[in-house]
């Protein structure tokens, strides 16, 4: 007997997705179309989801866009990820190289900056998964691209991203999970100033 695996729940979702729902849910006690017991069930259900799927239940029977097209989000091909180390060292990739699907970026005190602007990617998805101690990683994204940095913790540390955080069709998207301690996880666009990129 051969056991099918679940379905994929899809991506991780931010406060900003749940806040989403829950106007929803509002809106619907307000038009009439649930009860205050029945908001309040629904509300329980939104801030506890962590994934795209589990916003769909309680948001089934509302009129109104879906909050989470599960088979329209691309999912990370699987597969050993590249590593790379700096333990005090700097590691740099810019121009054109190739991209792979996942990549694991390790840095105790050291910076890893990987320039994916003019870089080739083949893949809708590229997940980054980051380990740093007291050291950087700054990924520089193309101009359409997207990335979700909820998923990276920090204890002292700080997680930047300048970029928007939802998927958009046709554009390369970021996954970026892991932690930081007291280092630094940045993602934003090239800078450009007086024909210079940085």
């Amino acid at each position: 007997m051969t056991v099918q695996p679940p379905d994929k729940p899809g991506f991780r979702i931010s406060d900003a997705d749940r806040e989403r729902a829950a106007t929803r849910l509002h809106h619907a006690l307000a038009e009439g179309r649930i009860t205050v017991s029945e908001l309040e069930e629904r509300l329980t259900v939104v801030y506890a989801a962590r994934y795209e799927a589990d916003l769909v239940p309680p948001l089934a029977d509302l009129p109104g866009p879906e909050v989470a097209p599960v088979a329209a989000v691309p999912s990370t091909p699987s597969g050993p990820p590249v590593v790379l180390r700096a333990g005090m060292s700097t590691i740099k990739r810019t121009g054109d190289w190739d991209v792979p699907a996942r990549l694991r970026l390790q840095s105790s005190m050291g910076t890893i900056v990987l320039d994916f602007c003019d870089a080739t990617i083949h893949h809708p998805v590229v997940e980054v998964e980051v380990d740093v101690g007291a050291g950087s990683v700054r990924l520089l994204v193309p101009d359409d691209a997207t990335a979700n940095v909820d998923d990276v913790a920090s204890s002292m540390g700080t997680v930047r991203s300048k970029v928007p955080s939802r998927p958009r069709p046709g554009a390369v998207h970021f996954v970026v999970h892991g932690r930081t301690g007291m280092g630094s996880v940045t993602v934003r666009r090239r800078y450009q100033v007086g024909g210079l990129k940085f």
